[in-house]
């Protein structure tokens, strides 16, 4: 086993993307190796896909397989490691000894520290504790890393005491201080009471470990449930389709047949008149050329006798006969075609399918420094905000806000559709969303669409949407992403919550005049209770 760990340096099984030991590694064509999860989110961020170390490109996009020898090899280096990490080198002291701090050169370990001394002593450096009158009343303990946290950093003394109201060790100068009117003991007191209650704290925590199993176990049973639920809605739906196909296609051919049919009746009566047709013209042309030799006869009798016949005219009246068949079948295509918008309509309705659809207009976005408030940041790729809560001296640009912690993104649009999202994770408020270019960036005024914002926000630990008067918003789960999709032509600005695909709010019957901003803003630091950045995400490529 130490010749195997000697050949499996750490450096061989580190993903290049994450920097840890692989996960499910996976070979790029070109040779180089990745956890499978490190890849295909690398390749899901990009249009092009390219290995991440030597930047060979690859179209199509690679099908990528397990590596089944660097797998097991990547398992068999972390068990050397876990091992290695369990077996401290027995010429060295273990990872939770504590050394004598009097010692001078070869350090030993400690066997007590003294909490009066703040020092650890191995056993001959104990020797004046057990001997020396005035060192017998200092308080020894097992050995203890890192005396010097038990110093009080405000006076320098020992924390002998301990505040229950503010839950903290403090020395006697901070009860003579800042904590007079706070419930203070000793600090043996609050252990004998903290060990009083092991028992009930022990049976809380066991009960806590049962609570969170049975959890476990509800949530697992849940799965296999959803998962029995989405094998059998597949196999139903599968078949309602099927059926649904087989319909359609049996139909398909039934309306053929009785076009044919109908065109095969309409063929043969048209035939059966033109024949008739050609007939009476043989008939018409034999007359004619019977009437032309009668013409040069000079028997009078003769040509009074056959002229009336030849010229008396054919019986049938052709005016009102036709072929006329009815070959049109638009209630059938009519129908056939409400059903497919029908189904269309329905499956967009599914919040995977809109998402997806939605995605489809993804746009690059980046912070304009431009507008920017002055205590904003703006990191070097552009992608991230945040309020430092103080004030920078910034050039005065007629784009930039002046109230409030503002800031646009330096694309704007005019036209057709556009989407985008926005990671709000951790900040207690914000407000996004777009705005026309002619906003007011400079006096104090209400984000209202009559000021031409339109926007949602979290105030206090509640969702509005900012219409007037403003409308809450109701969610399931705290909101960490926010997708945003904008349809200039058609007047609708639409928020959605990415996590769980879900519409929140959406700005109907807009009518945009100037171009349309994305808009941001952090709603200040709040003494760093609000410093998260507000992060322009990459959005996951559609397939």
């Amino acid at each position: 086993m130490a010749t195997v760990s000697c050949l499996l340096s750490e450096e061989k099984f580190l993903c290049s993307v994450c920097l840890d030991v692989f996960t499910e590694p996976v070979s790029t064509p070109c040779g180089h190796n990745f956890c499978s999860a490190c890849i295909h989110m690398y390749w899901d961020g990009s249009d092009i896909y390219q290995c991440p170390l030597c930047k060979t490109p690859f179209s199509p996009r690679p099908e990528l397989q397990v590596n089944t020898v660097m797998s097991e090899l990547a398992a068999e280096f972390k068990t050397l490691v876990q091992i290695k990490a369990s077996t401290p080198d027995p010429h060295l002291p273990g990872s939770a000894d504590v050394l004598c701090d009097i010692c001078a050169e070869m350090k030993l370990n400690a066997v007590k520290s003294c909490l009066t001394c703040l020092v650890s002593f191995c056993e001959m450096h104990l020797e004046p504790h057990q001997r020396v009158a005035t060192l017998k009343g200092h308080t020894l303990l097992d050995p203890v890393k890192n005396l010097d946290d038990r110093m009080c950093k405000t006076h320098n003394k020992t924390t002998e005491l301990y505040c229950r109201t503010e839950q903290a060790c403090i020395c006697v100068l901070c009860f003579k201080t800042d904590h007079k009117s706070h419930n203070v003991v000793p600090l043996e007191e609050e252990y004998e009471a903290m060990m009083a209650k092991k028992d009930e704290t022990m049976a809380n925590i066991q009960k806590t470990i049962q609570s969170r199993s049975t959890k476990i176990a509800e949530i697992e049973n849940s799965v296999d449930v959803s998962q029995r639920q989405a094998e059998k809605e597949k196999e139903t739906s599968e078949q309602v389709f099927t059926d649904l196909i087989c319909s359609l296609q049996r139909s398909q051919a039934e309306l053929a047949e009785v076009i044919e049919e109908r065109y095969r009746a309409t063929k043969q009566k048209a035939e059966g008149f033109l024949t008739e047709l050609r007939m009476e013209i043989a008939e018409l042309e034999s007359r004619s050329t019977q009437l032309e030799q009668l013409y040069r006869s000079e028997d009078h009798h003769h040509f009074l006798q056959s002229f009336l016949t030849l010229c008396s005219p054919l019986n049938k009246d052709w005016t009102k006969i036709g072929v006329h068949s009815d070959l049109s079948f638009k209630a059938v295509r009519g129908a056939v075609m409400q059903l497919k918008q029908k189904v269309d309509e329905i499956m967009e309705e599914l919040p995977e399918i809109k998402m997806k659809k939605m995605r489809e207009h993804t746009v690059d976005l980046t912070f304009d420094p431009d507008t920017a408030f002055c205590s904003l940041v703006i990191s070097e790729d552009g992608k991230q905000v945040k309020d430092v809560d103080t004030k920078q001296n910034l050039p005065n640009s007629p784009k930039r806000f002046k109230v409030y912690s503002d800031v646009l993104a330096k694309e704007g649009f005019t036209t057709g559709e556009f989407y985008y999202e926005v990671q709000v994770k951790g900040k207690t408020d914000w407000i996004l969303g777009v705005v026309k270019e002619s906003v007011n960036r400079k006096e104090d005024i209400a984000v209202s669409v009559k000021n031409g914002y339109w926007t949602i926000g979290l105030d206090d630990s509640i969702y509005y949407a900012y219409t007037k008067p403003s409308v809450k918003i109701t969610l399931k789960e705290k909101l960490e992403k926010v997708g945003i999709f904008v349809d200039y032509n058609k007047g609708v600005v639409s928020f959605y919550d990415v996590n769980s695909k879900s519409h929140m709010y959406s700005f109907t019957g807009c009518h945009f005049t100037e171009k349309l901003y994305p808009y941001f803003c952090t709603q200040g630091n709040t003494n760093g209770t609000n410093s998260g950045p507000i992060i322009i995400t990459p959005v996951p490529q559609t397939h």
